[in-house]
């Protein structure tokens, strides 16, 4: 089978069965003949039991394990069922602040956060963890910036590519070679300038920004 068949049996994306062949998970046999990827029952077979696997949670490595027979299915069950109920607990107390604090009836300016803050020092002291809002937040002021940059990188880029197309086929009205460097060299500073304004932006937000997230 073609990997297009198999997305469509199995129900998951290329991108992921590549991804789980990367990780070792899966390891089709390849076609003498052509050098693609041929997928057979076995395959399919393994698909749907990380598909299933990944759908519970379990991490990749987990998974490996059982597939190479280091752990049976009951031991990574086992093991993932101590993590979900970590999990659960660090959901438990984080919905016990929550009801705590919908009974306040202040303001946010008038709320003493300290004492609340120090519980969960303490909670967090203890193994506690809370969910970090502050980091899923900062990924998205990544999206901006490169959307923009990646949109004037290729303006630039084009009208470079137009300038210099113009000069090959017409060069009898191309300006002199001096003055005709210059106009391809400006979009080319242009490009420099914004990546480097973008590299600047994402370590803004890849270091400060984030790093006093993580101190809330």
């Amino acid at each position: 089978m073609k990997i297009n068949e198999v997305e469509a049996l199995v129900g998951i994306t290329k991108k992921n069965i590549r991804f789980y062949e990367e990780k070792g998970l899966l390891s089709p046999s390849r076609n003498s003949e052509n050098g693609y990827r041929d997928y057979g029952e076995a395959e399919v077979a393994a698909l749907r039991r990380i598909k299933l696997m990944r759908k519970l949670g379990v991490p990749i490595e987990e998974i490996r394990r059982m597939q190479e027979g280091t752990q049976t299915v009951g031991d990574g069950m086992r093991r993932h069922l101590v993590t979900l109920e970590r999990e659960r607990q660090n959901l438990e107390e984080s919905v016990r602040l929550c009801e705590l604090l919908r009974e306040r009836t202040e303001p946010l300016g008038e709320l003493d956060a300290g004492s609340v803050l120090a519980e969960l020092e303490k909670l967090e002291q203890s193994g506690t963890t809370f969910p970090n809002k502050q980091k899923q937040d900062m990924r998205i002021r990544y999206v901006a910036p490169i959307l923009a940059a990646a949109g004037l990188v290729v303006l630039m880029a084009a009208t470079a590519g137009l300038m210099l197309w113009a000069f090959y086929v017409e060069p009898e009205s191309s300006p002199p070679l001096v003055l005709a460097v210059i106009m391809v060299a400006m979009p080319l500073l242009v490009i420099t300038g914004v990546l480097y304004a973008l590299f600047q932006r994402i370590m803004e937000i890849g270091k400060g920004e984030i790093d006093d997230a993580k101190k809330y």
